[in-house]
């Protein structure tokens, strides 16, 4: 019980981490430099054409609303007036909610689009990172031929995500539609859960791509990283969910990702090779 409590509070600390080690190897800014312009750029274009419309959505959404409890309520009785307040409080709840949910969704595509384009400077970031942690300089396959292998895998990685993402959205839709009251809550859950799911994958790729697992062997990385690995893809969630501050947080949870690995994927994996070698012996 004590180690999953400590492993739930170790994944919070990494982007603490991070900074430590760029403050004691400035070299590493360079590969995080051009990443954040990138996310200047790609947040631009996702505000302009998301995030202010969508604000202006909501605001718009609970107006109309906020008018139509006003007409319901006009003919009340003053002793009801308390409900009235409660359909007020209700609605700025409503409106809070839609509003974290919108950032939420902007910062995610950020990170989307943003690690796939940053990809050359992140890569070359973990494998920094991951040589800096371990002592030991990580696998990296060259070649032409490991450029194309490694846009190839690229792109299924991402496919492969959508079509994650799209089967378990439809669960969790078809919950909110078919169970009263609690499917809501459960959708809601689910929803943040499958953000962090895959937020956590996006973070955690660059050491795990140059090992070259597939898809599946990620997604059990992250599980059995659990409870280190949810507090961890939470603490990003949040972090990259801020507009303008997720222009450097997205870099910081990229290396975060690569700390994690050293920290808690590595050694298991190491431990179960020589288990395996000694059980050979």
């Amino acid at each position: 019980m004590w180690n999953a409590i400590a492993g739930l509070f170790s994944g919070i600390v990494y982007p603490v981490q991070v900074l430590v080690i760029l403050q004691r190897l400035p070299r590493l800014w360079k590969y995080i430099v051009i990443p954040i312009l990138l996310n200047v750029a790609i947040a631009i274009g996702l505000y302009l054409g998301l995030l202010f419309p969508g604000l202006n959505s909501i605001e718009n959404l609970i107006t109309d609303l906020s008018q139509t409890a006003s007409n319901v309520t006009a003919n009340w009785p003053s002793w009801l007036g308390w409900l009235t307040a409660m359909v007020t409080f209700f609605g700025w709840l409503l409106q809070g909610l839609l509003v974290v949910l919108l950032l939420v969704v902007v910062g995610f595509l950020l990170v989307q689009i943003g690690v796939t384009l940053g990809s050359p400077w992140y890569g070359q970031l973990s494998e920094e990172l991951e040589a800096h942690r371990t002592g030991t300089q990580p696998p990296t396959p060259e070649g032409t031929l490991a450029i194309l292998q490694d846009i190839w895998r690229a792109i299924l990685f991402e496919v492969k995500k959508l079509l994650l993402a799209a089967a378990v959205s439809l669960l969790l839709f078809l919950c909110n539609l078919l169970v009263p009251v609690v499917g809501s809550t459960i959708a809601s859950l689910g929803g943040i859960a499958l953000a962090a799911t895959i937020v956590c994958l996006d973070f955690l790729d660059a050491p795990l791509e140059r090992r070259r697992l597939q898809f599946r062997e990620k997604l059990g990385v992250v599980f059995r990283s659990f409870p280190a690995s949810g507090s961890f893809s939470l603490v990003c969630l949040f972090l990259i969910s801020f507009p303008v501050i997720n222009f450097f947080t997205v870099p910081i949870c990229v290396a975060s990702g690569t700390l994690f690995f050293c920290d808690r994927v590595l050694p298991r994996w190491q431990k179960s090779s020589a288990t395996a070698d000694s059980a050979e012996a």
